[in-house]
């Protein structure tokens, strides 16, 4: 650092605090460490008594931290966020629409790894809200080597680090199994139960049957509503292994491409999901997603209606997060469940 009149400072980085004292009104920092200094800087500087300023001398290669942060920030932003103005050396992404995020956390490590570089993220595949924050990002010194965040972009490549995908699934086609509903000796608590998770993602359901426990019935309709267009196929109940329930096998006669049966989630065990060869998904839900606040449907709701095709692999790596605590106040998708 060095020491310049304060007349001749404008453009230079302040090395610390500049306290600003207004009797009986205020005695904080006017100017911190980091600031870049403004024409209009300075007479507010000289009116508190700063004649002579110690800055950084600016220099080949040496980037400040606000634009540093604007390198990494530049790394992460994908479609459908903005960023924040730079302030005391972060910049911070925030979502323009509700969606899913994603987040390519191997090439975070990798951009974390490097030294005096950190960006830090929500977690990935999980859905967030217009306004939302995503990601922050600064470096540690005030100062930094322009080099370090060259060899980030270098490890980052070209594509963001983050990603937003809106929901683009609109339709759904529900069957109810269970003779119980069907034959009206018990009210339907499980359809309400979906049609509210569903509208969270403005999902309408425009086909609905109750046709009991016959498979070949549950069948046919999972047919009848793939054929007329539905965007995803929902199977409530009838997904244990007890003999009668009858619903996975039902699923597995449409033909469709069983992704699993069983996932290493609790609440949701049982889940199935499948789908079809247009890639349709159709899943089979157990009867934990009629009682329980959060279970593997709202784990699989938010990717499957975003678009996004999920593997085995990636229900294999839920059970690193898998299980629910049950909560009293449930705060997902603020909370651990399903993340690893």
């Amino acid at each position: 650092m060095k020491e310049i009149r304060t007349e001749e400072a404008v453009g230079h980085v302040l090395c610390h605090d500049m306290t600003q004292i207004i009797p009986g009104v205020t005695k904080d920092a006017r100017f911190r460490k980091g600031h870049i200094v403004q024409p209009e800087d300075i007479p507010v500087l000289l009116s508190m008594g700063k004649e002579t300023l110690f800055v950084w001398e600016k220099k080949p290669g040496i980037l400040h931290e606000d634009e540093a942060a604007d390198r990494l920030r530049a790394l992460c932003q994908g479609a459908h966020m903005h960023a924040t103005e730079a302030k005391e050396g972060k910049i911070e992404l925030i979502a323009d629409c509700d969606g899913l995020l994603l987040v390519d956390s191997e090439r975070l490590e990798q951009v974390n790894d490097l030294d005096e570089i950190m960006i830090a993220t929500r977690h990935g595949n999980t859905p967030v809200k217009v306004g939302d924050k995503l990601a922050g990002t600064r470096v540690i010194p005030l100062v930094i080597e322009e080099e370090k965040l060259n060899r980030a972009a270098e490890v980052c490549g070209e594509k963001p680090l983050l990603e937003i995908r809106p929901y683009k699934l609109k339709t759904a086609g529900l069957i109810t199994t269970g003779n119980e509903v069907a034959k009206g000796r018990i009210d339907d608590a499980f359809t309400p139960v979906i049609l509210k998770k569903l509208a969270q993602y403005g999902i309408e359901v425009t086909h609905h049957c109750t046709p009991g426990d016959e498979m070949e019935a549950i069948t046919k309709a999972a047919l009848e509503y793939h054929a007329a267009g539905c965007d995803m196929i929902l199977c409530t109940g009838g997904m244990s292994v007890d003999p009668d329930d009858r619903t996975p096998g039902a699923i597995k006669a449409t033909g469709c491409e069983i992704v699993t049966y069983g996932a290493p989630v609790l609440p949701g065990a049982m889940f199935l999901l499948g789908y079809f060869e247009d890639g349709t998904p159709i899943m089979g839900l157990p009867g934990c997603v009629m009682y329980a606040k959060t279970t593997i449907f709202d784990l699989m709701l938010p990717r499957i209606a975003a678009g996004v095709r999920v593997t085995k692999k990636d229900l294999v790596r839920l059970g690193h997060g898998g299980l629910c605590l049950g909560c009293k106040v449930c705060t997902w998708p603020n909370c651990g469940f399903g993340k690893g």
